[in-house]
């Protein structure tokens, strides 16, 4: 009983130009899509069906399959449907014969794994031939009641309610409000009705959270300032890396100097000094413009520069995949830095920009305690 995903993700979008490929926590939305859908137990093939190098690019490196979507299905007039249907008859050449179809929307960054899986047992379990993605809501709609007035400009009927009797929230059953992330659908069901909901169809509630969907540049935004916090792994989380990249001012301090004779005299936190003793890994400093060098008697290895390619060339000297370093930030200044490492953290007072390009936000700040919470994860992760 196979159970494909399959994501359309067009080169063009008209509300915010380039939206599949706009990151959010750092990681492009078809990238996050991807994931979600490699994460869920019962996802056998992950596709992707796209018209744009770049998406394919991006969608390829996390580990989706590629179908090229013809250009007359990748319109912004083209169905959804439409790509879904040539992407089936795609998988089918390639001798993939799926039972079940989960159609992804990349403009929902926060998609569950589990809320994927839920989906994908009611249809195999027989409980339901179509299903889509739905948050609660106890809302009163309204409606105009004449479609020849421009919309909210003339006399308006309830929709979901009596307007004369008004109930407390906890007498009424709830709404489900269709979120547009996902839907699951049996496939020899769907292609007899060229229609994602046919049969008996359910819903899989999801959170407030997971039904955020990217149409603006606002809600982008949104998610974005969202997922420095929702993407951070529980604070109890081991951390496995080979190396830690950093600058000295903002991580190894508070940022705070004071200026003597013969140069600036720095204020290292002692648990802080204490973690870096207890992990056997390289703690690899970047230089700054305006900071201070690390002190000698740490023992610290120094990176000439401090861009991207400057560390990649460094972990590829080294022998070290990318996935398995870390960055620790505090400031826009390395930003680019970060995107060289499989593991960018952020400390909890450094900007919001940096927060939400991180994976992993600590909870101690810069100079008090951040670097021991770090070195902490580490060596736990790595005592047997």
């Amino acid at each position: 009983m196979t159970t494909v995903a399959i994501i359309p993700a067009r080169g063009g979008s008209q509300g915010v130009p380039g939206k599949n490929l706009k990151p959010v926590g750092g990681v492009p939305l078809i990238g996050r899509a991807v994931r979600a859908c490699r994460a869920a137990r019962l996802i056998d093939h992950v596709y992707v069906t796209t018209d744009a190098a770049d998406i394919a690019e991006v969608a390829r490196a996390e580990g989706a399959e590629i179908i090229h979507r013809p250009a007359d299905l990748a319109s912004s007039t083209a169905s959804s449907e439409s790509a879904l249907l040539h992407a089936l008859d795609e998988i089918a050449d390639h001798g993939v014969d799926p039972r079940t179809l989960v159609f992804v929307q990349c403009t929902s960054p926060f998609l569950e794994p589990k809320d994927l899986d839920a989906g994908v047992e009611l249809v195999t379990g027989g409980e339901a031939d179509s299903v889509f993605s739905g948050v609660e809501t106890f809302e009163f709609l309204w409606r105009d009641a004449e479609d020849s007035c421009p919309p909210g400009t003339g006399p308006m009927v309830g929709q979901n309610h009596d307007a004369s009797h008004r109930p407390r929230r906890q007498d009424r059953r709830p709404d489900y409000r269709e979120t547009g992330a996902f839907y699951v659908m049996d496939v020899k069901g769907f292609l007899r009705a060229q229609h994602r909901f046919f049969g008996t169809t359910r819903v899989v509630p999801v959170s407030e959270l997971a039904s955020l969907e990217i149409d603006t540049a606002e809600e982008l935004a949104l998610a974005d300032a969202f997922a420095g916090i929702l993407d951070s792994p529980p604070a109890d989380l081991p951390l496995d890396v080979d190396v830690v990249f950093s600058v000295v001012d903002g991580i190894l301090t508070s940022g705070a100097c004071a200026w003597q004779g013969d140069g600036a005299a720095v204020t290292i936190d002692r648990a802080d000094v204490i973690g870096l003793n207890q992990i056997d890994i390289p703690w690899v400093v970047l230089p700054q413009k305006l900071g201070t060098p690390a002190p000698e008697r740490l023992g610290l290895t120094t990176l000439p520069g401090s861009t991207a390619q400057d560390i990649t060339d460094w972990l590829d000297e080294h022998g070290i995949s990318p996935e398995r370093a870390a960055l620790v930030s505090a400031d826009v200044e390395t930003l680019d830095a970060m995107t060289a490492v499989g593991w960018p953290i952020a400390v909890p007072d450094a900007p919001a920009s940096v927060r939400s390009a991180a994976r992993l936000v600590l909870t101690f700040p810069a100079g008090r305690g951040a670097v021991r919470e770090l070195c902490d994860r580490i060596a736990e992760a790595r005592t047997p």
